[in-house]
């Protein structure tokens, strides 16, 4: 493959954002049978393809994954700002400042932001940040609308009274469903974080060089 070619110099996220549709549709299609087996099960109409896209069991069942990874990643962005892991290939050095550190310099090839200065550059200066921020909260309030959805379409199956958005927000579902997902998130960078103080990949930038010693913070 030559390395001038679009799939070279973009593989990485091609393949990460095909390996994602292929999950998501698996997610669909598996979410799709079991909500349909529960629902016969009831005495219920199957749902459509087309019906259960738009159902909570799928928007729920969605957007509470992707609210996770998108606060995991805005916190972690932040965290490592500030914070050190002696050894872990995860951290800036443990002394001095580092290129990310420096104030952004404008220059022919700068990113725009960084020409035009300002409020627009101070912005850009943490648009990471900002944009995993917007990301969790529109997953944040899809996961809680698909979650709120479903939860009614519970209730009126079981011919119990449906509830409002103020008494769903305070009801332990909701935030059992967000605080498991969280807790796995953090427990999976930590394990990263750790891990790679110790182990190594040959090859991947999330490791150290082999031959570096544990203590060595790259």
């Amino acid at each position: 493959m030559s390395r001038s070619s679009f799939f070279y110099r973009n593989s990485l996220s091609i393949v990460l954002i095909i390996l994602m549709i292929i999950f998501l549709m698996g997610q669909f299609f598996t979410g799709w049978k079991t909500e349909n087996k529960e629902l016969m099960e009831n005495g219920q109409a199957a749902l459509k393809i087309s019906e259960y896209i738009h159902s909570g069991h799928f928007i729920q069942a969605t957007f509470e994954n992707w609210e996770s990874e998108f606060l995991q990643m805005m916190i972690y962005v932040v965290l490592t700002i500030f914070l050190r892991q002696k050894g872990s290939s995860e951290s800036k050095s443990m002394t001095g400042k580092e290129d990310v550190d420096r104030e952004p310099l404008a220059h022919s090839k700068a990113p725009w932001p960084v020409k035009k200065g300002g409020i627009w550059l101070k912005l850009y200066k943490h648009s990471l940040s900002l944009a995993f921020a917007v990301l969790f909260l529109g997953s944040f309030i899809l996961h809680f609308y698909g979650s709120f959805t479903y939860f009614n379409d519970e209730q009126m199956m079981k011919n119990k009274p449906v509830v409002t958005v103020l008494q769903y927000i305070s009801e332990s579902r909701f935030w059992f469903e967000s605080f498991q997902n969280w807790q796995s998130e953090f427990l999976a960078v930590a394990s990263l974080v750790l891990l790679s103080i110790w182990l190594r990949e040959k090859g991947s930038p999330e490791s150290k060089p082999v031959d570096m010693p544990h203590d060595e913070t790259p």
